[in-house]
């Protein structure tokens, strides 16, 4: 107990966390399809069949479960793919929470933060690996497995991505207005004040 005291905000201690089931469920989601993969394959069976299924519903869920849930819960953000029934054309919606000093925003904890963060930008790495690796083996049904871990671990990593950058530069806009609406009613008020004399 005197180790969590201690701990630093930030430091990578899932007891830290502001949503402790979340993240380690985000955290079982996200090692999960990998240790299916790698320890299946080499230690339990060779049954091709069975760890592509698995593994396949393992990422479906990390999927699910990082965008809908864990996202929103530990930085606040959200994404989703919109299609225009009129013309057909898709469009990426970015969504983040209210910042601490806007109504209804909540601080994010720099714990949760660094444990998403670096789990979303690891995961894709660790399949590039496994892909590689599957290329050097000529192993082209193992590699099949590991496009689609890649295609799925690679989407959610530059759509959070994303839509950090727009809540961050959403953020700066809505500051540069709202200090630009400052300094216009100041400026009017001092107008208005120099023409009522």
């Amino acid at each position: 107990m005197a180790d969590i005291d201690n701990s630093a905000p930030g430091s990578l201690n899932w007891r830290l966390s502001a949503h402790p089931i979340t993240l380690v469920t985000f955290l079982a989601f996200r090692a999960s399809s990998l240790l299916v993969y790698l320890l299946g394959g080499l230690l339990f069976t060779s049954n091709f069949v069975l760890i592509f299924i698995v593994t396949i519903l393992l990422l479906a869920a990390d999927f699910y479960y990082l965008k809908n849930i864990a996202g929103r819960r530990l930085v606040g953000l959200r994404w989703w793919n919109e299609v225009d029934p009129q013309t057909g054309n898709s469009h990426w919606v970015f969504e983040s929470a209210p910042q601490p000093n806007e109504p209804g925003g909540r601080l994010v904890s720099a714990t949760d933060k660094r444990f998403f963060w670096l789990a979303l930008y690891c995961q894709p790495a660790l399949w590039v690996t496994l892909a590689i690796v599957a290329i050097a083996r000529l192993e082209p049904i193992w590699l099949t497995l590991v496009v689609i871990a890649l295609i799925l671990t690679i989407t959610n990593t530059l759509a959070f991505s994303r839509c950090d950058k727009f809540s961050q530069a959403s953020g700066l806009v809505e500051r540069g207005l709202y200090s630009g609406s400052l300094a216009r009613n100041v400026g009017g008020a001092l107008v208005s004040r120099f023409f009522n004399r």
